[in-house]
């Protein structure tokens, strides 16, 4: 078989989520397995070229994982033909300036979200890859989580009947650096920096709700800074200016209202880090990050209100697993085998800079709902 080797740009993998997410599980995992196996019978192979603003921990890097090309200069690494996919995993206030230099060179953009931090920015880089004709895509993983397939796939055959809500519980607790040392960066509890929780969980929320349930129609959202007083990475003291949990409601456009609490001060006790709950005439479901169980209407019980004596039902009995027919991939690496297969075969991939926009414009409606105060209208989102 022929081989066909594409150089991928990757700025920002010296970071915990493009490290292990994008570098490790993905790019070098498809290596790994030997390429991707084209229509033409050909294998395609990327080829990382680390790019970050760090020499040492670029090299040490490089290093770990067996890798010769790594630069801190991205015009350089932009310039090469060979390189025909620029990533871009850097926080958020700095991925506009390298996802700019890439378009203008002519290569094809995938990104991390928030692709921007307002609409409008969100709005522009489209537009401009767009007009240079180079593809593009955004990361939007959820969608290929085992346990939202699953639901998908209950949403698709039926199972639910008419779909009346779904309540989404995300997140875990973020230790605050002065007892244990935080596990997410410092720089998400800074407004300064591009922080947030708003910012960054509400653009999950759109193309989860988008996909599944269906376009929103208002949001009413709610932000908070739980815990003001945090320590960074080097064990300084620093003032929170980003809010650290987000209370989201959005009523769609079919009449479903979806319920989503996003929150880094919450202890765990639920199926899973994250969890869908979608109720329907004929049914339930709750989904995790990997599982997924029913509940059906036959196997509804009924319960009734008498808090003087312990209830008398289990309420965890009655539900169903919701088998797994084929075995998963990393979501990451799955959207990634799909963008390498658009750029280099062009196969579908509607997850682009547009829809990257949406949950942009969806993070922006939820902060200023909450500081109004008020319910926002949601409007179509279009290119310029």
């Amino acid at each position: 078989m022929k081989e066909r080797r594409i150089g991928v740009v990757m700025n920002g993998v010296t970071g915990r989520m493009g490290r292990n997410q994008h570098l490790e599980r993905s790019i070098l995992a498809i290596r790994k397995d030997g390429g991707i196996l084209l229509k033409n019978g050909g294998i395609l192979i990327p080829e990382p070229v680390l790019v970050g603003r760090s020499e040492e921990k670029l090299r040490r890097l490089a290093h770990i994982y067996g890798l010769d090309r790594y630069t801190t200069d991205l015009d350089t690494a932009l310039s090469d033909p060979a390189n025909g996919i620029y990533f871009d995993s850097q926080v958020t206030d700095r991925r506009a300036e390298g996802l700019l230099k890439a378009i203008a060179a002519g290569r094809a953009v995938y990104c991390e979200k928030p692709t921007a931090v307002t609409t409008a920015g969100a709005l522009a880089l489209h537009e401009a890859a767009r007009k240079a004709g180079v593809k593009n895509g955004v990361v939007q993983d959820k969608l290929w989580l085992p346990g939202l397939l699953k639901l998908k796939h209950l949403l698709d055959t039926g199972f639910f009947g008419r779909v009346l809500s779904v309540r989404g519980e995300f997140g875990y607790w973020v230790f605050d650096g002065f007892q244990w040392p935080a596990q997410r960066p410092s720089w998400n509890y800074r407004k300064e920096d591009g922080g947030g929780i708003m910012m960054d969980m509400f653009c999950h929320w759109r193309y989860v709700i988008d996909n599944l349930f269906g376009p929103i129609k208002a949001l009413s959202a709610l932000g908070a800074v739980h815990i003001d007083r945090r320590r960074d990475e080097e064990g300084r003291e620093y003032r929170a200016t980003a809010e650290d949990a987000a209370y989201g409601t959005f009523e769609l456009e079919n009449g479903v209202i979806c319920q989503f609490n996003s929150s880094w001060d919450v202890r765990v006790r639920r199926d899973d880090l994250l969890v869908l709950q979608v109720d329907g005439m004929n049914g339930s479901a709750v989904a995790g990050l990997r599982d997924c169980r029913i509940q059906s209407g036959a196997m509804t019980p009924k319960p009734v209100w008498n808090p003087d004596i312990d209830s008398p039902i289990d309420y965890y009995e009655n539900w169903a697993p919701v088998p797994t027919r084929d075995p998963c991939d990393n979501a990451f690496k799955v959207q990634w085998e799909l963008f390498l297969r658009h750029v280099a075969e062009d196969g579908p991939f509607p997850w682009d800079l547009l829809e990257g926009a949406k949950g942009v414009q969806l993070a922006e409606l939820g902060l200023r709902s909450w500081k109004e105060r008020r319910w926002l209208d949601v409007p179509p989102l279009a290119a310029p």
